[in-house]
């Protein structure tokens, strides 16, 4: 017996030492179990977790151990507190099996799940009808953009046939340009001509008086016939002229200068503005009733432009000529406006008549390059001044020099007629201004304290204006020639000419530093007129005084109103 309880004894010594063992065992299996097959759940949890393996590690340890009444008592006690679960969770002594706990968050994560599935597939959907939407917009554009594109190409197409359509047009646009140019020279020059046959009957009817006057007065003839024969111009032609007796009542001047109003010099601006020439400009002319301008350069050509009142075209070219071996540095009308007197550097004077298009006569007799010329109120006689230290006086009818005016010791740079009078201008760049009566020959000198570029009269005859190369301005009384009346500083530059208005209560002075200057006569106050770009050389006023045309270095004729 006592054998028998010693076994018994060791036995469940040993199944206690086991069970003690295997609980370490469980104990230290347990939450590596859990954790290696569980990692937890988040610490938001309100339900305790409990390791989902240890019923079935009990339940398979009892039963390998052969421990059937102990895994039937426990299968009992353990489904017992799972049946009481809601009424012993409230006391908090018993624990909630984690697989329901894990079931009812996977089913509220499921549901969160398809209600976000919901949301994206309505997402899905909207985005699916936009890009429905913009793929009609896509194909609506590239439709229009097509449509666009083919409109471009037909307009592109149409473009070059209408280009050509109007190539084709150009020789036709081209030929009706030269006739009407060529209608309108035509116009001119028959203008020109109905003038020429006015003045030749008006001079036909002169001479008819004078012949009258002749026959009722023979010895006056007589006597006239010696002192001709005293005067130093000797060797009369037969065809020579007679200087015309001039009055200063005859004047037809005279009104307009006492009815004109004078116009301030600083309301005038740059009107218009054309290209005459390629080169400089020397010299500019108006005609003696048209608004036709006539202009010289060193191109060793001159042309006449007719002045547009209105229109698109500032200025027209008319007619042009060549014929001189070098540049041009003078023009001058005929008192009847159908001929053309110009003067260059290979010293000779040309007349041009514009009826016949050509250059109707040729004096030589300067040795040196002419500078300026100036027909007599008659037309029968032109004035040429020279570098060769004269001036010459030329009868149109005879076609010889009449008179050469020997006293200025240096270059004469300007000649001009006095208004319907036998008197001659003439300037030197010796300083001098002299006035001569071209009958005989005589001279009254003035004397500036520079060189004399140029000097003209006022249109009634009584004063005359010089300017020199210090751009000093000196007024004249022909009565008094001793000493100017007047002095009007429009330097420091050069001034290059000189010009009265109609009216004689302006003055116009071209100068060296590209300024066109007006200056009123009686009070000499000047303002100036700044437009080209080199030096001007010319300045003319129209027929009214309303406008001032100036030329100069640049090949500009710029227009003033």
């Amino acid at each position: 017996m006592s054998a028998r309880r010693k076994d018994k004894a060791q036995e469940e010594n040993k199944e206690e030492e086991e069970r003690s063992f295997e609980e370490e065992d469980f104990e230290e299996a347990a939450p590596s179990t859990a954790s290696r097959r569980h990692p937890g759940p988040p610490e938001q949890q309100s339900v305790a977790e409990i390791p989902e393996a240890v019923d079935d590690f009990l339940r398979n340890f009892l039963r390998r151990a052969g421990l059937t009444r102990t895994l039937s008592r426990f299968e009992a006690e353990w489904y017992g507190s799972a049946q009481k679960l809601l009424p012993v969770a409230a006391t908090g002594c018993s624990f909630v099996p984690d697989a329901l706990t894990h079931g009812q968050l996977l089913q509220s994560e499921l549901e969160k799940v398809r209600r976000d599935t919901d949301l994206l597939r309505q997402e899905v959907l909207a985005a699916g009808e936009a890009l429905v939407r913009m793929q009609r917009e896509r194909d609506f554009h590239r439709l229009q953009y097509r449509r666009v594109a083919g409109d471009k190409n037909r307009l592109i197409e149409d473009f070059k046939e209408m280009k050509k359509h109007l190539e084709s047009y150009e020789p036709a646009l081209r030929q009706l340009e030269d006739k009407y140019q060529a209608a309108l020279r035509h116009k001119m020059l028959i203008s020109l001509k109905k003038d020429r046959v006015q003045s030749t009957t008006d001079a036909r009817q002169n001479q008819e008086k004078k012949l009258i006057t002749k026959e009722k007065s023979n010895k006056k003839s007589y006597s006239a016939e010696k002192s001709t024969a005293k005067s130093p111009i000797s060797n009369r032609h037969p065809k020579d002229t007679d200087f015309p007796a001039c009055s200063r009542l005859g004047n037809p001047h005279l009104a307009q200068v006492g009815f004109q109003k004078g116009r301030s010099p600083g309301s005038f601006s740059l009107s218009h503005s054309f290209r005459a020439h390629e080169l400089p400009i020397s010299c500019i002319d108006l005609h003696p009733r048209k608004r036709i301008l006539a202009s010289a350069s060193d191109d060793r050509s001159w042309r006449l432009w007719v002045l547009q009142a209105n229109g698109e075209k500032v200025a027209e070219m008319v007619l042009t000529g060549e014929g001189h071996c070098d540049w041009l540095s003078g023009c001058s009308f005929h008192p009847d406006g159908t001929k053309l007197a110009t003067t260059s550097g290979d010293s000779m004077v040309r007349l041009w008549d514009f009826s016949r298009g050509r250059c109707v006569l040729t004096l030589s007799g300067h040795s040196q390059p002419t500078w300026g010329c100036s027909f007599h109120a008659c037309g029968h006689f032109l004035a040429s001044c020279s570098a060769d230290r004269t001036a010459k006086l030329w009868d149109l009818n005879s076609r010889r020099c009449r008179l050469t005016l020997r006293r200025h010791t240096a270059s004469v740079n300007s000649v001009c007629f006095l208004p319907s009078s036998n008197l001659l201008l003439t300037c030197s760049a010796d300083k001098s201004l002299a006035v001569w009566d071209a009958r005989v020959g005589v001279c009254s000198s003035a004397f500036h304290q520079h060189p004399c570029n140029h000097a003209s009269s006022n249109p009634a005859g009584d004063v005359l204006a010089s300017c020199d190369s210090h751009g000093i301005v000196n007024l004249w009384d022909i009565r008094k020639t001793a000493a100017a009346v007047a002095t009007v500083d429009a330097g420091p530059s050069a001034a290059n000419q000189v010009v009265f208005s109609p009216s004689g209560k302006m003055l116009a002075v071209a100068s060296s530093d590209g300024l066109v200057r007006l200056v009123e006569v009686g009070s000499c106050l000047a303002s100036s007129l700044s437009g080209h770009g080199d030096g001007v050389q010319s300045v003319a006023f129209d027929h009214t005084g309303e406008t001032v045309m100036s030329a100069g270095s640049d090949g500009l004729i710029n227009i003033w109103a």
